[in-house]
């Protein structure tokens, strides 16, 4: 179930250069929220009318406060850097991570500012875990996900880590795991679900789309996926974001 609150802000810090994290709290969508969904968060401002999508990176149920971890892209995301308090959101959206109790050993992929809604992934994931992380630079959140499993670093300009991308590094690496869980950029993740297919392991991948409305209603974040034999266009606000990597389309 969705719902729109005020919420008050208990943090809103700059945590990287153009990336903050907030802390919300939201009583009745913590409650509600899994890993790998979603929140729209809405300025008020008429010239960016429109919510903007964010991941959610932690959830609190029990204080009734979630955290989200955000990049300055634009006006929107700039406004957001500014507040100090009451800020209108719905949540929780999407379909988020199905994560099977039973498997032994997981693999986690994240790119870039893909990688925040993995922590409460982690977080609810029994078993082993792998956890690798790409970036341009050094990825953010590496100390945080080395709390639940062994991390592997990459970046584009081998700044920091492994010089490369992260699929790159998985290949250079060769784990073995049951199933992966990965969100990133559709790039990172269209060569993670070759490797994943290649390599016989399921994947889920959460797909990063601009989502105007959160509800899809205005199929502006519409992907072609394979169903029962045939194709047909989901939306990833309201059927995804997260769909197995083996149903998507990706070179439509």
């Amino acid at each position: 179930m969705k719902y729109i609150e005020y919420a008050d802000i208990l943090e809103n810090t700059e945590i990287e250069n153009t990336i903050y994290r907030m802390t919300l709290v939201c009583p009745k969508i913590a409650k509600e929220a899994k890993a790998g969904q979603f929140v729209e968060l809405y300025t008020g401002i008429g010239e960016c009318l429109l919510p903007r999508p964010i991941s959610i990176n932690e959830i609190d149920a029990k204080n009734g406060r979630i955290t989200i971890i955000y990049q300055t892209v634009g006006k929107g995301t700039q406004y957001f850097s500014t507040l100090k308090n009451n800020l209108k959101i719905m949540g929780s959206c999407g379909n988020g991570f199905s994560i099977d109790q039973n498997i032994k050993k997981s693999i986690v992929v994240g790119g870039g500012i893909g990688i925040p809604p993995l922590v409460e992934l982690c977080k609810n994931i029994k078993g082993d875990i792998e956890i690798f992380l790409g970036a341009k630079t050094k990825p953010i959140l590496i100390e945080k996900l080395s709390e639940f499993g062994k991390v592997y670093v990459s970046s584009d300009d081998g700044s920091y880590g492994f010089k490369g991308n992260v699929v790159e590094l998985i290949e250079s690496v060769k784990p073995e795991g049951e199933i992966i869980y990965s969100c990133g950029p559709k790039i990172m993740l269209r060569e993670l679900s070759k490797w994943a297919e290649k390599n016989k392991i399921k994947a889920q991948v959460s797909l990063e789309e601009r989502m105007a409305c959160g509800i899809g209603a205005c199929v502006g974040c519409a992907v072609k996926v394979k169903k029962d034999g045939d194709w047909q266009n989901l939306k990833v606000c309201k059927d995804g974001p997260v769909f197995m990597s083996d149903e998507v389309i990706w070179d439509d």
